[in-house]
């Protein structure tokens, strides 16, 4: 290994304290091995490992680190998806409750989906004074989806295309291709003979009148569900803003929780949700079944990953009896870490068979389907 001291110095830093003192490191790896130390250390205490004694191994010594200055450290020496990851770990991985803990902390930390979804694994096993901490990120990266997809609910479901009146607001949902090809038809390259686009018409949209649909979120929260509790809970809220839709959220895994008193306080449904346990699925469509006040104009929605540990007769019994009287069904597939599909495809193909529609759909996706039935 001497032969390659940069190979050596890499190992001397993955292992930190346990490290041979001869292996070569540089002046800043010392913020390096203390920023790692600080939470990896904890994995080799996990496994029997003891500290190296003072004056052996690595040039780390026993960290004193607050989170806070572990936190300033980390992202002054790493990049921001590094950064990510460890506060992450740091987080649900190595039970580093004081960070969650400290108020100063918790307001520095890098706030993303993958984070929160973490945390909604994770809260459970977390300590009672992590509460506030838990709760001010939830609410920061529901603040954040929710500027960022709300636009997409109120343009998709508040108004219908009218084709002879032109917007000034620019959005492909709007794109008016008839109206754009015919204003610059005259406008051509005089070398390639090709049209050039200089004005692109979009169509206005008028607001719908008696809408009056009810929407019947069921949300699958076994422990492989937190994405799709995240983005139900945020839907539903903004669904609950807008004008003619009654909004019915529940959550069920073995039992029934019917958070549609809450259904507009996402973060409040977040916090409230017990991630983890089996599935029912069957259970959560007869409740369904039983909200139901005018079938032709409501729309039950269940999000899950389709693994069914209930009576498979039931659930294709009560499915079916929705879609026969007259209610719009869709299946919403869970989507993995990466944005992948992940569900059952047999059980969703029986249920396809029953009269549910199956998709995997991100939450713009999601606005435009409801706008489309619910026309």
């Amino acid at each position: 290994m001497s032969d390659n001291p940069e190979l050596a110095r890499r190992w001397r830093l993955i292992l930190g304290r346990y490290a041979e003192q001869n292996l070569p490191s540089r002046a800043m790896d010392n913020d390096l091995e203390s920023t790692l130390s600080f939470l990896y250390d904890r994995a080799y205490a996990e496994r029997g490992h003891r500290h190296a004694p003072s004056g052996k191994g690595g040039s780390l010594g026993a960290s004193e680190l607050t989170a806070l200055d572990w936190l300033d450290r980390a992202r002054r020496i790493f990049p921001h998806s590094t950064l990510e990851r460890m506060e992450r770990d740091a987080i649900t991985r190595y039970g580093l409750d004081e960070l969650l803990a400290d108020h100063a902390a918790v307001e520095s930390v890098q706030t993303s989906p993958d984070l929160a979804k973490a945390l909604l694994r994770a809260k459970g096993k977390l300590s009672a004074a992590t509460a506030d901490g838990v709760r001010v990120i939830i609410t920061k990266v529901v603040a954040e989806i929710v500027e960022r997809i709300r636009p997409q609910f109120t343009t998709a479901l508040t108004g219908s295309r009218v084709r002879h009146q032109r917007s000034p607001h620019a959005s492909l949902r709007n794109l008016d291709w008839r109206g754009t090809i015919g204003a610059n038809l005259s406008h051509v390259d005089p070398t390639t003979g090709k049209m050039v686009i200089e004005e692109i018409r979009f169509m206005s949209r008028k607001r719908r009148r008696n809408l009056d649909w009810q929407v019947i979120i069921l949300v699958d929260q076994s422990g492989s569900m937190a994405g799709s509790v995240l983005h139900s809970a945020i839907c539903a809220a903004i669904l609950a803003g807008l004008p003619g839709i009654s909004v019915r959220l529940v959550l069920f895994d073995t039992s029934i929780v019917d958070m549609t008193h809450l259904a507009s306080d996402p973060v409040e449904v977040l916090m409230t949700a017990q991630l983890g346990g089996g599935t029912n699925i069957a259970q959560a469509m007869e409740y369904a079944r039983k909200l139901v006040e005018q079938p032709t104009r409501t729309v039950v929605a269940l999000i899950s990953d389709f693994e069914e540990g209930g009576s498979v007769s039931s659930l294709l019994s009560s499915t079916q009896a929705l879609a026969s009287s007259g209610v719009r069904l869709l299946g919403l597939a869970s989507l993995d870490d990466d944005g992948d599909p992940w569900y059952e495809r047999q059980m969703a193909a029986r249920l396809t068979t029953q009269g549910m529609e199956i998709a995997a759909m991100t939450p713009d996706r999601f606005a435009d389907w409801l706008a489309e039935v619910t026309q």
